[in-house]
């Protein structure tokens, strides 16, 4: 069981950790025709928008409410009545996802009275959802601001659903968590395709950010799950919820709607991905696909092929919890040890990581941790740390700013694990990392053979 070490450090150096308002933003954009409103300053919304759009290298869609120090002194009341009020004129949404920041959060503005104010005074605004989100970025993090509003929207959005409802058996509601790739989710919703299942996702990350040209322009979400379907997943036959952070969301759906949901911790890897083809084949009621199977061999071999080079491997690893936790139990399970583990925020997971230490901390308390590693993984700030350790890097999570692709990076199911292994694999073969013959045999084997040669000499 790890030991989970909380920072004592007066700052944060070279940091790994986003804040919860990211989060949230991040998680209104998978719905269609919405606009995530900062209700804050406007430096804090200028950083949002400028990570992701360098990290998803597409137009985001951002708004603030643009508070001056003399509003955050005397409440921001104005200032979120005319951004909900212009908002809805200019770019007409149907729905508008409000998080607060640290600046909103300090003063202790009551959002929550703003909005009925609001709706007081604008009735001509009745036809939009407002869903407003705690999330001050001077706690937490990146996941929990996603988590947070998701479970939100669940219970704004969901329509309760009476015990004797008839529900669709073949629809599945899939609650990702915040470390999901829009490729992930593609992957998911080829694969319950596959059963014959309808998977509706929340938030829907595939819609929105895939990297697609629109054939119009617009200034909210160019896509992701409608408020219909939001409002209708109690209707669905089951739920998938895709890490830890997401028990809380999957827990609120069941209460509201009565629909029972599983849990998987990761979705990276050969048995969690048994038990999730599993669970399609049961939701379906038919058997599993001969791709699937396919898939599944083609993983087995894939592990096969790579163990040896990743056998005795150290690697450090800096990620939110969920996937680190993806991650390391990833790896651990092809023969490598994970040395460093650095994450940025608590999760009941953070115990079970298969190392000695997990430190909530940052990219330097990473790279103090990782010499004499094979491996760094982490995001696309971790890279100059890789260069002065001299080791190779990969990179994942939010932000990858340095490299294309990053909405389409995908570890999940089968044929992305199957991917992930032949991806760092090659690292370490490019490193000059290639076992030998002699790595491959056990020491005693190696012993006996070296006393053979020695006595035939």
């Amino acid at each position: 069981m790890a030991k989970v070490i909380s920072p004592q450090k007066a700052c944060s150096v070279n940091p790994l950790k986003m804040s919860q308002p990211i989060g949230s933003a991040l998680a209104y954009m998978g719905i269609k025709n919405c606009m995530p409103l900062f209700h804050g300053s406007q430096g804090c919304t200028s950083f949002g928008l400028v990570l992701f759009v360098r990290h998803f290298k597409e137009a985001i869609p951002l708004q603030t409410t643009a508070m001056s120090e003399v509003a955050t002194v005397l409440g921001g009341l104005e200032n979120v009545e005319q951004a909900i009020v212009t908002i809805a004129n200019r770019q007409k949404p149907s729905i508008i996802g409000i998080s607060s920041t640290g600046v909103t959060e300090t003063k202790g503005d009551d959002v929550d009275g703003y909005i009925k104010i609001v709706r007081e005074k604008h009735p001509e605004l009745d036809h939009i959802k407002l869903v407003y989100v705690s999330t001050p970025d001077f706690k937490d993090a990146f996941q929990d601001g996603w988590a947070k509003t998701v479970t939100r929207l669940v219970e704004e959005l969901v329509d309760p659903v009476a015990a004797d409802a008839e529900r669709d058996p073949a629809r599945v509601n899939i609650l990702p968590g915040a470390h999901l790739t829009p490729g992930d989710l593609d992957e998911l919703r080829d694969i319950l395709s596959g059963f014959g299942l309808e998977p509706w996702i929340l938030p829907d990350l595939a819609g929105s950010l895939d990297g697609h040209v629109p054939d119009d322009f617009t200034p909210t979400t160019i896509g992701g799950i409608s408020l219909e379907e939001i409002a209708g997943m109690g209707l669905s036959g089951h739920t998938i919820a895709i890490g830890e952070q997401m028990r809380d969301a999957a827990v609120a759906l069941e209460k509201k709607t009565g629909v029972p949901y599983t849990l998987f911790d990761r979705l990276t890897g050969l048995e969690v991905n048994d038990r999730f083809i599993t669970l399609c084949a049961k939701l379906s009621g038919k058997p599993v696909p001969n791709k699937y199977k396919r898939q599944r061999s083609q993983l087995v071999d894939a592990m096969l092929d790579g163990h040896f080079h990743f056998g005795g491997k150290k690697i450090a690893i800096g990620a939110e919890p969920d996937l680190l936790w993806t991650l390391s139990q990833w790896i651990t399970e092809l023969g490598s040890h994970v040395v460093a583990a650095v994450t940025t925020t608590a999760s009941p997971l953070l115990e079970h990581i298969p190392t000695e230490e997990v430190l909530i901390g940052d990219l330097e308390d990473l790279e103090n941790r990782a010499k004499g590693c094979d491996l760094l993984v982490t995001h696309s700030h971790g890279r100059q740390a890789a260069e002065r350790l001299h080791i190779p890097f990969y990179r994942i999570g939010i932000p990858m700013f340095d490299r294309l692709g990053a909405a389409h990076q995908t570890i999940v199911g089968y044929r992305g694990t199957r991917d992930l292994v032949f991806e760092v694999a090659n690292m370490f073969i490019a490193d000059g990392h290639e076992p030998t013959p002699d790595t491959w045999a056990l020491p005693e084997q190696t012993s006996h053979a070296g006393e053979t040669a020695l006595a035939a000499h």
